[in-house]
């Protein structure tokens, strides 16, 4: 008689629970949303200036993802398992989700900071009146399908009302740590199909990253909270290598 064994026996406990947690509420905000209830409103990230915000959404925003579609979820969680598995069994669980959660606030962070600079340049050709009114007035005005007939005030209040939800800052700074710990690791791209080794995809995904952020484009993406995921990555791998005994 052959004994069935779970994928999940062998995953270290860390990705094993956050995969989960992950997966729960994808589909938990699926079935709430037939039902009326939208958790994005409650647990994705917004703008520190938006009604919506609220401080505990700097880590609930990591565990919320796209229910448009199953790509979103997929690749972060796919590489989640496959490269936060390896650390976690190097590092184990403690440290690992240590450094999961601060790539993963780090990445809010910088968001957050570049979001900041946006605002002020939208605010820039605006009274603070206008401001006030899109800031006090704006969230209720949406909620009842209205908005602004001034196409600033317009603008600001459908921005400061856009959401973002993704684990994708803490599995950039998961990527960075496997390709700094692993960096002559042999990965097999997708697209094209060919062999490259760990440090030069991430030195080219931060790269790419980078380019996409500055240049707007694909700007349904938080390019910046990739970077600061990686960014934060590298800061506390180096503050461990330099301050802990045969860290790697």
């Amino acid at each position: 008689m052959m004994q069935y064994r779970s994928p999940f026996a062998s995953m270290p406990p860390v990705v094993k629970n956050l995969i989960l947690i992950n997966v729960v509420l994808w589909l938990g905000t699926i079935t709430l949303k037939g039902l009326g209830i939208n958790l994005t409103e409650y647990l994705a990230l917004f703008f520190f200036e938006s009604d919506n915000f609220r401080p505990y959404q700097l880590v609930t925003h990591m565990f919320m993802h796209d229910t448009r579609g199953i790509m979103h979820i997929f690749f972060n969680m796919f590489a989640l398992w496959m490269f936060g598995r390896v650390l976690e069994s190097v590092w184990g669980p403690r440290r690992f989700f240590v450094y999961y959660f601060v790539t993963g606030l780090g990445a809010a962070a910088l968001h957050t900071f570049v979001n900041y600079l946006e605002y002020r340049s939208m605010i820039s050709g605006m009274s603070p009146e206008q401001v006030n009114m899109v800031l006090s007035e704006g969230a209720e005005a949406l909620s009842q399908s209205k908005n602004f007939i001034d196409a600033q005030m317009a603008n600001l209040n459908i921005w400061l009302q856009i959401p973002t939800v993704g684990a994708s800052g803490a599995v950039f700074g998961v990527l960075l740590a496997f390709g700094m710990l692993f960096p002559n690791t042999q990965l097999m791209l997708i697209f094209p199909p060919i062999p490259i080794k760990a440090k030069y995809f991430v030195i080219g995904y931060g790269v790419l990253e980078l380019i996409l952020g500055l240049s707007h484009s694909a700007s349904n993406v938080a390019h910046f909270a990739h970077l600061g995921g990686m960014l934060f990555g590298f800061l506390l791998i180096k503050y461990w290598n330099k301050h802990s005994q045969n860290f790697y």
